[in-house]
């Protein structure tokens, strides 16, 4: 929108945050369903359109040829270094074990009509999600090898300019007939949408569910539960589009919401899942080291200084840049935390050192391990339910046995 209208972009963001959020408070979950159905054909059908368009445009080279060599700008494939490498391997775990603590994540997994077609719909969006990534990828190629000074935009290039976060909608916008670069457009601005009416129902539906329901008011009714999402979702849309002051780079806050999942929702998904000893109190703890080790760690796109300085730090242009992977630090010590307080909170409160009305959170019980038979049929039973079992099966043996004899006599 502020390509094409030449507004500013603190208020195009403004407008399309207001229009995600009143169409996510009269829509709902159908909303949001029915915009992700538009945002997938839009994009994959959209932005193959414009792909041929982009390549073929006069003023731009051969990408095979601008790949490694200097043309119009520097190669569009670059190289990592040794001293970042760790920091790409960070950002590559962000990415793809981050995602798995989004909420709107499981919101989608859960309302499938059954395990399977979750599973199913899983396995089918991870290849899907790269086919969707290659136009992206082909249109920033092309809008590397293009000559700006030849186009309406002018030199010099949008990554001089500082503009790299909005080369696409540029690219659309200049290296394509009109007709076109509406259409791609549009598939981008329904892509934004879509990722922003999940992100507020998602909010709404953990505050009221988790915290307000939950803690604040047990008694709470459905109506009231109603009138408290809608009003989450308004002040979620507002704190979100605040942080629009502080960077206009989609991109810098995608890893930053993915940093916030990988280091936090993460590990405790991680521990509820495959470490039955987990519970509430290790769970907090590990949650406020990782943040604590989070914020020492500086961010610099929301000018947070580095006051705990990892091996590797560096100084640069007047702030301190981590190259360790502090993400994947501050998860592993989340993880680690949590496991080893919760089993510390488990061992105190069984052994009677801490007593046991100050288990707050009614997390440990004396209940010992129940042991699985598997039966003939390929169900299970419990220990328990196999000595009961036993019992009922020798008093049916000894009914069965007097009456016999009695026959007999």
């Amino acid at each position: 929108m502020s390509v094409i209208l030449e507004l500013p972009y603190t208020i195009c963001i403004w407008i399309s945050a207001t229009v995600a959020i009143v169409y996510t408070l009269m829509g709902g979950l159908y909303s949001v369903a029915y915009t992700d159905i538009i945002q997938l054909f839009l994009i994959f059908f959209s932005l193959w359109l414009c792909v041929p368009f982009i390549l073929m445009n006069p003023h731009s080279a051969d990408i095979t040829k601008t790949a490694f060599n200097f043309t119009y700008q520097p190669p569009w494939i670059g190289s990592i270094d040794e001293k970042r490498a760790w920091k790409w391997i960070d950002d590559f775990l962000i990415l793809t074990l981050g995602n798995l603590g989004y909420q709107d994540f499981h919101q989608r997994t859960l309302s499938a009509s059954s395990s399977a077609t979750a599973r199913i719909t899983c396995f089918i969006a991870a290849p899907f999600l790269f086919i969707l990534g290659i136009p992206s990828m082909l249109i920033g190629a092309a809008a590397a090898s293009t000559d700006w000074n030849m186009t309406t935009y002018g030199s010099p290039s949008p990554y001089e300019r500082g503009e790299a976060g909005q080369v696409l909608p540029i690219a659309l916008q200049h290296l394509t007939p009109n007709y076109i670069s509406i259409i791609g457009i549009g598939a981008v601005a329904a892509a934004v949408m879509s990722s922003t009416d999940s992100a507020l129902l998602s909010g709404a539906s953990i505050f009221s569910s988790n915290i307000y329901k939950t803690i604040l008011r047990t008694n709470a009714s459905e109506r009231e539960l109603l009138l408290v999402i809608r009003i989450t979702i308004v002040l979620v849309g507002l704190a979100g589009t605040s942080l629009t002051f502080l960077n206009n780079s989609i991109m810098v806050f995608w890893i930053m919401g993915s940093g916030i999942t990988y280091t936090i929702m993460f590990p405790q998904l991680v521990c509820v899942l495959f470490f039955n000893i987990s519970n509430a109190y290790g769970s907090i703890i590990g949650l406020l080291l990782a943040v604590l080790l989070r914020v020492l760690s500086g961010e610099p796109s929301l000018g947070f200084p580095a006051v705990l300085k990892f091996p590797g730090c560096t100084f640069e242009n007047g702030e301190y840049v981590q190259c360790a992977p502090v993400m994947s630090i501050c998860m592993l010590s989340n993880i680690f935390t949590t496991l080893l307080f919760s089993c510390l909170a488990s061992l105190l409160f069984n052994k009677g050192v801490i007593p046991k009305r100050f288990d707050v959170f009614k997390m440990i019980t004396n209940n010992t391990p129940q042991i699985e038979l598997l039966m003939s049929n390929g169900t299970t039973k419990t220990d328990e339910e196999e000595v009961k079992s036993e019992a009922e099966n020798e008093t049916e043996i000894k009914l069965i046995t007097s009456r016999t004899g009695q026959e007999i006599k």
